[in-house]
């Protein structure tokens, strides 16, 4: 781990590191909050809340936005913040769209070529990146996770692939019906190959029904999102988790949109949602 940069933040840290990922095969970076009751020689390991952010996003977006530091100091909640997709490979059209590529990993473990070798941001996110910075920060390995749009979306499906993982989980206006959406079928299609049957293992909708663990999904949406209609199909999330009587809030926020102004407004709604299931409040 090489650190690239500190900030202090509400007597707690902000840090940003690049390591080599063997998982990826390139040289990935992430951002860490921690807070002060982690800090010092007296510190205590803290626990920790994974965030997966969304398409074009990187590790800086949430940290320098969603303004969950202040909370998360004083819960003595820890943040960290991986990127979205592997960075520096070059593959053959990898920068050709916003929504396909660099910047939109989609959280899966791509089969089809030439992503296979480096896309493989699910298990990055749940293994390789969690062990490493659990084995080199005062971190405790108490998880939980969340995240925006696609990474709501990862969010969800990690939760969902790996239970007793995570203590708690929840997601802001995710892609919550993957492989109904242009998004999700573009990325599927493009990582995953055209069996349709393979996008399932993917699908927050197609992984409740045989859900081994049942969290309760914390789920906020804004009415004035512009990818609503189109992409994010969080009605069908409800009907699903309704019918196999997986619990889900799903809260419906008029006049709000897609940006990070929605996640700042209900953020601290979340790290109480999470610090609870982590014992901190």
């Amino acid at each position: 781990m090489e650190l690239l940069a500190t900030n202090v933040c509400f007597d707690g840290e902000h840090r940003r590191y690049r390591h080599s990922s063997a998982t990826l095969q390139c040289d990935m970076e992430f951002a860490v909050f921690l807070p002060p009751s982690a800090l010092g020689e007296e510190g205590k390991p803290a626990p920790v809340l994974y965030w997966l952010s969304g398409l074009t996003c990187t590790d800086q977006n949430f940290m320098q936005k969603a303004g969950a530091q202040k909370l998360a100091a004083r819960l003595g909640l820890a943040i960290v913040c991986p990127d979205t997709s592997p960075r520096g490979v070059d593959l053959p059209g990898e920068h050709d769209s916003y929504d396909f590529g660099s910047g939109a990993g989609f959280y899966v473990n791509a089969t089809e070529q030439p992503w296979a070798p480096h896309y493989r941001m699910c298990d990055y996110v749940v293994k390789e990146l969690p062990q490493l910075v659990e084995n080199e920060l005062p971190l405790s390995g108490e998880r939980s996770v969340s995240g925006h749009s696609m990474g709501g979306h990862g969010a969800l499906i990690c939760a969902l692939k790996n239970p007793g993982y995570y203590k708690s989980v929840s997601a802001f206006a995710p892609i919550a019906n993957p492989m109904a959406c242009p998004w999700g079928q573009k990325a599927f299609k493009g990582y995953l190959g055209d069996d349709q049957s393979k996008w399932e293992a993917w699908d927050a909708t197609r992984l409740i029904p045989t859900a081994k663990e049942r969290l309760p999904l914390l789920v906020d949406q804004g009415t004035a999102d512009e990818f609503l209609e189109t992409q994010l199909n969080p009605e069908t999330l409800a009907d699903v988790c309704e019918k196999f009587h997986h619990h889900i809030n799903l809260r419906m926020h008029r006049g709000y949109d897609h940006s990070y102004f929605f996640i700042a407004s209900f953020i601290d709604d979340h790290l109480n949602h999470h610090a609870r299931a982590l014992g901190l409040a």
